[in-house]
């Protein structure tokens, strides 16, 4: 088993334990829906056009069907040190790289969401696709979001429209709040619901400070 492998490997049991809160993630994994990309270190650019290329993939087939419970996990190497501002600022930074090579190759944003990460209806778009973006590394507060190595995890963002039209959302979200506060003891503060206020600042874990500006902008 190489290294990339292992560390996949580590966040397939990251998510079985029964301590993790986001039941999706445990569907997608269970339908064998969660898929994987492994860079080598957050803070940098080598392997943006990699993680970019598959993306879009990912997010082409996502498009087929708008099958429920997928999601895509790029797993970093390192750094392992980081604090939760540092993580939050290498976070966007990647964010950012991506969506700056998005608009490069001429791709359409998805138009069911705003590009200003001020606007309450803001979302990521890769290849025509809203996208949800999850960070998760060792030095997260929140219990759900300490994972042993630098992560972010692209949920498409039809899943949310898709479980709210069958009737699920609530049921999901209730109960991924109970196991929430059963491991950290409280209700992650910066949870909010897609257009009651924009979803940037849920991005990192960080519980982010009043007046915080996303980093962040589509060219």
């Amino acid at each position: 088993m190489n290294d990339d492998d292992a560390l996949v490997t580590e966040f397939r049991q990251f998510v079985r334990r029964p301590s993790f809160p986001c039941v999706g993630a445990k569907a997608a994994l269970t339908k064998g829906q969660l898929e994987f990309a492994v860079a080598h270190d957050l803070r940098a650019a080598s392997a943006d056009m990699q993680i970019y290329s598959a993306l879009c993939n990912f997010a082409k087939r996502s498009q087929v069907g708008k099958t429920l419970f997928r999601s895509f996990v790029v797993l970093f190497r390192c750094p392992l040190t980081l604090n939760e501002r540092a993580f939050e600022h290498h976070m966007w930074a990647r964010l950012q790289a991506l969506t700056d090579l998005d608009t490069q190759h001429g791709q359409p944003r998805d138009e069911h969401v705003s590009a200003d990460p001020a606007n309450p209806h803001f979302s990521l778009s890769f290849g025509g696709e809203a996208f949800f973006a999850v960070g998760l590394h060792p030095g997260a507060s929140r219990a759900a979001r300490r994972f042993s190595h630098p992560a972010i995890v692209f949920n498409p963002h039809y899943q949310f429209e898709e479980l709210r039209r069958q009737g699920l959302y609530e049921k999901m979200r209730k109960r991924i709040v109970e196991k929430e506060v059963a491991v950290s003891g409280s209700v992650n503060p910066m949870l909010r619901e897609f257009g009651e206020a924009s979803e940037a600042p849920q991005y990192s874990g960080r519980l982010v400070e009043e007046g915080w500006t996303c980093p962040f902008h589509r060219k």
